[in-house]
């Protein structure tokens, strides 16, 4: 009986041993699968379902701001961080999913195409330096371009930016006096090209504000609208004779108004202009020219005003109506042959024009008329 009971305790103890052996095995740390080798285990051990509540993640870590942007940008603060929630054993290699943590703020938008000014003569002119401000990495040479003691908006807007152009790209530059200046020009702009270099210099200086670390390497914008719409507004007048003389109004120029009596041409009806046109007044981006009009093949005549300077030309179809020049009969005494009227109008009894442009006086460096 004594020997039976021995037996039955040693094998019992033989099926609790094996047991032990098979728990170790596949209930440890994986390194003891049946694949053998330690290679990790394919079964990953993982915390209860919870099925009566949301799942809180931990914390995401603080986002690593980049020193320079996409175009070495830097982390957005506004995009959520999501990061794998499960914890999992230290030797396995969970598959990345998908996350936000790589999403830059790209490069802030630099300046639009002017389009390029003709730039006719060799003074530097705001609109021409603007052009050449456009390659972000001729910055500090724009500076050495624009007068340093101007007070013109133009070339202080221009100064601002390049100033701010280097300091965002790490390069020197202030960011006190950038600031001092886009506030004092605020509604002093009134050029396109002007208007464009201080709405890209307040967004330079809301990335500062944002990432007052930061630095961006700023890319050349390519394909987007141009800064400014050139274009003929309007003439001054619904009906005119040879001779007469319109005011023909351009908006949105992006060249030296100076420049365009000189090298830019005009023609109404298809017809050159017999005498050049004139600069009557500039506003910002907003000139008038006076022109005389030609005379025609035949009248009347619905024409159409091209305005032409270097590649660009603006024209307004349908402009206004040209009519018969005016004849005159003959007081007795006086020649029988019919005169007619040459040249532009003058004196008290000259016509006026049915629709007048106000005029507004030309700034002190452009020639008078």
């Amino acid at each position: 009986m004594m020997a039976v009971s021995l037996g039955m305790r040693i094998s019992g103890l033989l099926v609790a041993g094996a047991v032990a052996v098979a728990v170790a095995a596949f209930g440890g740390d994986g390194s003891g699968s049946p694949d053998g080798g330690g290679r990790g285990s394919s079964i990953v051990t993982t915390g209860p379902t919870v099925t009566d509540g949301p799942r809180t993640a931990p914390p995401s870590p603080t986002p690593r701001q980049s020193p320079a942007g996409e175009a070495m940008g830097t982390v957005r603060p506004d995009v959520p961080h999501h990061h794998p929630g499960a914890t999992t054993p230290r030797r396995s290699s969970p598959t990345p999913s998908p996350s936000h943590s790589s999403s830059l703020l790209l490069s802030p938008g630099w300046l639009p195409p002017g389009p390029v000014s003709p730039n006719a003569d060799p003074a530097p002119d705001p609109a021409g330096v603007y052009d050449q401000l456009r390659d972000p990495g001729r910055c500090r040479a724009v500076l050495t371009v624009v007068p340093a003691a101007s007070a013109d908006p133009e070339w202080r807007v221009l100064r601002a930016l390049a100033t701010a152009c280097l300091a965002v790209q790490g390069r020197g530059g202030g960011w006190a006096t950038v600031a001092r200046e886009y506030t004092a020009l605020a509604g002093k702009v009134d050029t396109c090209k002007g208007r464009a270099a201080h709405a890209v210099l307040g967004g330079l200086l809301e990335l500062h504000r944002l990432h007052p670390h930061a630095t961006v390497r700023l890319k050349a914008s390519s394909g987007s609208a141009p800064a400014c719409a050139y274009r003929i507004a309007g003439v001054d007048t619904e009906v005119a004779q040879p001779g007469d003389t319109v005011g023909i109004e351009l908006h949105g120029t992006y060249f030296d108004p100076a420049e365009l009596p000189r090298f830019g041409s005009v023609s109404i009806g298809g017809r050159a202009l017999p005498v050049p046109s004139v600069l009557r007044s500039v506003s910002g981006d907003e000139v008038v020219l006076s022109a005389v009009v030609p005379t025609l093949a035949s009248y009347p005549a619905s024409v159409d005003v091209v305005v032409r300077y270097g590649s660009t030309e603006a024209r307004l179809k349908d402009a206004f109506t040209v009519v018969a020049p005016t004849v005159t009969v003959p007081s007795p005494g006086e020649s029988s042959q019919p005169t007619e009227r040459a040249g532009p109008p003058a004196g008290p009894g000259s016509r006026t024009p049915e629709r007048v442009f106000p005029l507004r006086p030309l700034p002190a460096h452009l020639p008078r008329p």
